[in-house]
């Protein structure tokens, strides 16, 4: 390993300081472009940078490392300290991780935005953490250098010790308050991916060990001193205002401490503040509210999939537009398929519903929030409670789950506590959702519909491809910063991924939106667009093998486009660990499905059989190009738990439906996710060896298993599922 290390000036990096504990903190912020680069590569473009990051060397030997993004249950808290513990040199049972708090240092260097969401966190930050790590250890060696009056060149770094010549070692923990009073390098050399001892391993979770034996605090654990608990009396409609309200009865409730409205992001709710949680949910019970819903939409699904299907049969906002899509006109009946498909509002359902602890202090504020977007949502605090962000520490809690439910680009759930917090200050208030709460007065995945007109060729590929899609969109006319980089031509690219970017070489291709107001609160669910868009694709895609009596794999390979690399390698690493798809009992059936998202790309095969009426998924085999894999174990864990949450959709209780603009479900019992007997007995999981960059897997898996499931289901019955969920088999 060479390393060249060169000094910096104050302004490239705001410092490196030895702590009051003795420990080396090591903040990055760089102003510049990075001059790092891999042995024998280039500098990545400067738009990657400024890297930032803390790492802490204690006394003990123990190596904290923050990490700039929510764990949510993605792996991060693991993944982002393994890249920075490679190139550390670190030890790495003396690692830990720690979440950073809210704060401009741990934006995403690509989207400048501190946060998670798009599978965005390996992509985004292993180029960073790894700098920071290469940084870090030429510091540590530079110490030991100056140290042993030698030059760095004749030391090196093996698991937290620097080892120089005459057989001289010295620990980091003894070398950390040196190395802060080095200036940091600007220049570092880092690893060649050959010389990786832990990355590409499997390596058990930090994290892991806490969350099983009950000890990890979440944000629902939270209990600080003098806190007290408050819940919303939400409006039945969204969008209705409070009339007034009769709260004698509620009053009587031994804890309650405070009554009183306050506005919601549409119209306005009650709030109930009370010693702790079950005084409050008694007390809420027992209001009685007058709601003015008064020119106020009443969403109803059956009304609305009406509306929705007569739009899909008008002209509509041009999406993409490439050769001819008249040449439908021109193909005979027999050679076209007309499809249309339906898909629900979607819940996104987290274990742990929202939460947020805020104390007010007048001049100043701290919060406690499991956040996807919490620069954004500090923001939305001290503005509501009149003071500037700087005046709020923004502490970022452990999430049992989001699915992007934790990602609301109004900061919604925070202006209310704040709201609450403004009227009681002094005190922690911690608002919390109950089930009921999140599934009847949350934000949903939209419901759409998608019309499709295929013409097929000689050759049994598909020469024109017509699609239209009905639906809302999620950031067009909210005036949210995405919306100016996420709408183009008035379309949300959000609405459409999947079907601008499909992966197939179609000739004539002509997608086209309407994109309706709904008085609907939408967000962005796990998967976005793929979640629908892949289910028509692929579903169609499968049809056509069909009809051309190909196999389903084959068939796919042979339409890719020559660019669609990723597909194509994981359509064929699946196609070598599927054998079992050409020896299955008669009463069974495999499907096949694929879909990327941001870099990724997944492919799936599933075994399925009827029994009772009741559909049973024997196995399901995935094959995955991630890049590199950073720790195939988390990988391995992401494409089992995306598999489980995209069967949510598929199955008889996974949709969010309105009647009358009030949402039907109120729980799990209405809005049901997988059971054990509804999962694959058997998931095996295959990874394409790959040197490219490691993008993510959080996102990608979620949208195959209900196409593949639906395609195994057609081979079955001979019907095709153009609905989900799917009601009947």
């Amino acid at each position: 390993m060479t390393s060249a290390v060169q000094a910096t000036s104050r302004r490239g990096f705001i410092k490196a300081s030895a702590l009051a504990a003795g420990g080396l903190m090591v903040t990055l912020y760089l102003d510049s472009p990075s001059a790092a680069s891999a042995q024998g590569g280039t500098p990545p473009p400067a738009h990657i940078y400024p890297p930032d990051a803390f790492v802490r060397i204690l006394p003990d030997g123990t190596i904290a490392i923050t990490v700039n993004r929510l764990e949510v249950g993605q792996g991060m808290q693991t993944a982002l300290p393994m890249i920075l513990a490679e190139e550390l040199d670190a030890d790495w049972t003396h690692v830990v991780g720690q979440l950073a708090p809210a704060g401009d240092v741990y934006k995403d260097p690509v989207i400048g935005v501190q946060l998670i969401g798009g599978s965005c966190s390996i992509l985004d930050s292993f180029q960073q953490y790894r700098e920071l790590g290469a940084r870090t250890r030429a510091m540590l060696i530079a110490a030991a250098a100056d140290r042993w009056g030698v030059g760095a060149d004749q030391c090196r770094a093996d698991k937290s010790v620097v080892y120089g010549p005459g057989n001289r070692s010295a620990r980091y923990a003894e070398l950390a308050e040196g190395a802060a009073r080095r200036p940091v390098p600007a220049v570092v050399q880092l690893k060649d991916p050959s010389q990786f001892r832990l990355i590409g391993t499997w390596v058990r979770r930090i994290d892991g060990r806490a969350k099983c034996d009950g000890s990890q605090q979440f944000g629902l654990d939270l209990n600080l001193p003098d806190m007290l608990t408050a819940l919303l009396m939400r409006p039945p409609i969204f969008g209705a205002r409070v009339r007034g309200f009769d709260d004698r009865n509620a009053r009587n409730v031994a804890g309650v401490r405070e009554i009183f409205e306050v506005p919601l992001v549409a119209g306005s709710a009650v709030a109930v503040v009370a010693n702790g949680f079950w005084a409050a949910k008694q007390a809420r019970d027992r209001l009685a509210v007058d709601w003015d819903v008064s020119g106020i939409e009443h969403p109803d699904s059956v009304q609305l999939f009406a509306m929705y299907k007569e739009l899909a049969g008008t002209p509509g906002t041009v999406a993409v537009s490439v050769g001819d899509a008249q040449v439908i006109d021109r193909i005979p009946a027999p050679d076209r398929i007309h499809a249309e498909f339906e898909f629900q509002y979607l819940a996104h359902a987290p274990m742990e519903p929202l939460n947020i602890t805020v104390r007010n202090d007048r001049d100043r504020a701290e919060a406690w929030v499991p956040s996807q977007i919490p620069g954004w949502e500090q923001t939305a605090l001290a503005e509501v409670l009149g003071i500037k962000p700087e005046q709020v520490t923004y502490h970022v809690l452990f999430a049992g789950g989001s699915f992007g439910r934790r990602g609301t680009t109004d900061s919604h759930f925070v202006r209310e506590a704040a709201a609450i917090a403004k009227r009681l200050p002094g005190r922690p208030i911690k608002l919390m959702y109950t089930r009921e709460d999140d599934m009847t007065s949350g934000y949903y995945r939209p419901m759409f519909v998608h019309r499709v007109d295929v013409g097929i060729g000689p050759d049994g590929l598909p020469v024109v491809w017509k699609h239209m899609i009905v639906g809302q969109s999620f950031v067009l006319g909210t005036g949210v910063p995405q919306e100016a980089v996420l709408v183009k031509n008035g379309v949300d690219q959000l609405v459409i991924e999947g079907t601008a970017d499909s992966p197939y070489a179609t000739p004539n291709v002509h997608v086209s939106v309407h994109q309706p107001k709904v008085n609907v609160p939408t967000l962005s669910h796990r998967s976005v667009g793929y979640g629908h868009n892949s289910f028509v694709r692929e579903t169609l895609i499968d049809e056509l093998a069909m009809r051309a009596k190909t196999d389903p794999i084959a068939y796919r390979l042979n339409l890719l486009k020559p660019d669609a690399k990723k597909f194509r390698t994981s359509l064929t690493l699946l196609d070598q660990q599927s054998a079992w798809r050409h020896r299955l009992p008669a009463d069974h059936a495999s499907g096949i499905a694929c879909s990327q998202y941001n870099g990724t790309c997944v492919a799936c095969a599933v075994d399925v059989s009827i029994g009772n009426g009741r559909l049973r998924i024997h196995r399901a085999t995935v094959a995955v190009d991630c890049g590199l894999a950073v720790n195939p174990l988390s990988i391995e864990s992401q494409m089992h738990g995306g598999l489980i949450f995209g069967l949510t959709q598929v199955l008889a209780r996974g949709a969010i439906t309105l009647k009358d603009g009030r949402v039907e479900q109120r729980n799990f019992d209405g809005y049901t996710p997988p059971y054990i007997k509804d999962a694959p007995m058997t998931v095996d999981v295959h990874i394409v060896p790959s040197s490219d960059p490691p993008t993510g897997c959080g996102e990608p898996p979620v949208p195959v298993i209900a196409p593949a499931v639906a395609n195994a289901l057609s081979a079955l019955t001979g019907k095709r599922y153009r609905t989900l969920p799917i009601a009947t088999i």
